[in-house]
């Protein structure tokens, strides 16, 4: 059985921390875990799993990796892809009968409207992120909100979604700024004393209750904490964060999986790993209930109802057929300890709690049938 997995060579972030470790292999390393999962369970049954890693170098095209891929017949796909690229992917016509399990792109849009029929989700939307974050600033009645929006590529799109939450819930965004400043000084000897009057005089003017970030690639966001003109948390992207992953996860054996992850890669497990872990894991999950490593019987499997995937978050993750996100409950964490996980206590749902959270099935926008 063999699943592809489907990214790009890209020169790793600079983080605003030399402690932080670089990163050069996102996703792939859990996608390789999965396969070792899925193996465990599938030498019981006969079963055999291999990984086709296609990536394409730095500036190339995912478009021709992923040929090779389905070229050589592999119809089971984890993209860790940006979403442009994923969408082009998606619309080859030799990809039209494969099953894409999107492990990165966070964008609406691809659960609204450029949905495609050959897409599923296993990376949280912006949508589901900002409700979870939402409800449990809601819940302990932080209500008045000051967003901050940086100019990174996905910025927009969660700080769009934040905006959408609020309204949701009641809450008011009070003060909604960008962020514009040149933070290049940071690590000169007094680059600190910059960024302090610089953060300061950025937060004046109405009160509010929490300060949100949208600062999805860490060029600003930690430089608000501690330095706000008024004693407030940060939350968002950085500080407090809502996340499908995280390094201070514990419960219901997630500490199982994240030895294991640090054993094989030498780090810990991040949000992008995870996502491809499960779709990888979804796959295997598959093949172990319909006996069966045929792709095509697979991927409707997947979509069924029937589906159900223990993924060491307390119950069983499923695909929403209306946009082909994968259900699942969302931690709250700061960068140390977890600090709740969503639904919140009380969001309640005829059908299930985790639908509070994203595009529920009336308000969904995605035609791809």
């Amino acid at each position: 059985m063999r699943i592809g997995f489907l990214g790009v060579q890209e020169a790793p972030r600079q983080s605003l921390s030399f402690t932080d470790p670089v990163i050069r292999d996102g996703g792939l390393q859990g996608a390789r875990l999965g396969v070792a999962d899925n193996d465990t369970t599938g030498r019981f049954m006969g079963q055999d799993f291999e990984l086709a890693e296609a990536i394409a170098d730095e500036g190339g095209s995912a478009v021709e990796a992923a040929r090779e891929l389905l070229g050589g017949g592999v119809r089971l796909i984890v993209a860790d892809l940006p979403a442009d690229a994923l969408l082009e992917v998606a619309a080859l016509p030799e990809a039209q009968d494969a099953l894409i399990l999107n492990a990165r792109a966070k964008d609406d849009r691809l659960r609204r409207n450029q949905c495609r029929a050959n897409l599923l989700h296993t990376m949280p939307s912006h949508a589901m992120l900002a409700d979870a974050l939402g409800q449990f600033l809601t819940a302990r009645q932080w209500m008045d909100w000051f967003l901050v929006e940086g100019q990174g590529p996905d910025d927009k799109g969660f700080a769009d979604a934040l905006r959408r939450t609020a309204k949701r819930l009641r809450a008011d965004v009070v003060v909604d700024k960008k962020w514009t400043f040149d933070v290049g000084n940071a690590r000169t000897d007094d680059g600190f004393t910059n960024e302090r009057d610089v953060v300061k005089t950025f937060t004046q003017g109405s009160d509010y209750d929490v300060l949100l970030v949208a600062d999805g690639e860490d060029r600003f966001g930690d430089y608000l904490s501690h330095r706000t003109h008024r004693p407030r948390p940060v939350a968002g992207t950085q500080e407090l964060v809502a996340t499908n992953w995280s390094r201070a996860f514990e419960s219901w054996g997630g500490t199982q999986l994240q030895n294991r992850f640090l054993e094989q890669a030498g780090r810990p497990m991040a949000e992008r790993d995870h996502a491809a872990w499960v779709a990888v894991r979804a796959v295997g999950e598959a093949a172990t209930r319909t006996k069966s490593t045929d792709p095509a019987d697979l991927a409707d499997f997947i979509r069924s109802p029937d589906f159900a995937l223990a993924a060491f978050k307390g119950q069983a993750l499923s695909f929403r057929p209306w946009d082909g996100q994968l259900r699942q409950p969302i931690l709250i964490a700061n960068p140390r300890m977890l600090v709740g996980i969503s639904p919140q206590e009380g969001f309640l749902h005829p059908r299930t709690p985790l639908d509070t959270l994203g595009d529920d099935e009336a308000e969904g926008l995605c035609k791809a049938g």
